[in-house]
């Protein structure tokens, strides 16, 4: 029976303890490592300090006694360090832009998001408005009450005393 189970693609395999242990890391502490490292290879500071590195090491490695260059082969060490030193650079920097993406695009999908509520907001707000000054234009203002009161006053004053007296006859 335990046979045909370990045979069969449909069930899972038991897990097995690995006979070494691999190391682990955090990819989110690695990504920050890499990060820095990639910030401080664009400072004038690491330019500085790597042009400095190389010029000792021609002068020292041309200017000393033979005995004591540690690079005889016309610079053949210094050209592996570089190169090494490129080697571990790149990826480290890839891996730097690529988490400086991720973020680019975290922040811009939420600026997207903003101004799309921005945009709603201001839509609404412009309905509002346009509802306010249809309603507004049903409503008898200050002034068109003035100009009422001041035609009828004008109306009153028109008709004259004659009138109050044969209202006051009539009634």
């Amino acid at each position: 029976m335990a046979e045909t189970r370990r045979t069969r693609l449909d069930t899972p395999l038991e897990a097995r303890r690995p006979l070494v242990r691999r190391p682990s890391f955090s990819p989110d502490a690695f990504g920050k490592f890499a990060e820095e490292f990639a910030r401080f290879m664009g400072t004038a500071r690491f330019l500085f300090w790597m042009s400095v590195f190389i010029v000792v090491w021609v002068l020292w490695n041309t200017l000393a006694p033979s005995g004591w260059r540690f690079d005889p082969y016309a610079f053949l060490f210094l050209t592996l360090m570089l190169s090494l030193q490129a080697s571990y650079a790149a990826p480290l920097i890839l891996l730097a832009q690529n988490r400086q993406e991720a973020r680019d695009r975290v922040i811009a999908e939420h600026d997207r998001r903003v101004n799309a509520q921005g945009q709603a907001d201001m839509e609404f707000l412009a309905r509002e408005i346009a509802s306010l000054r249809m309603a507004l234009g049903e409503v008898a203002t200050r002034d068109y009450i003035r100009s009422e009161l001041r035609s009828l006053l004008a109306e009153l004053e028109d008709r004259g005393p004659q009138s109050a007296s044969s209202e006051d006859e009539a009634g």
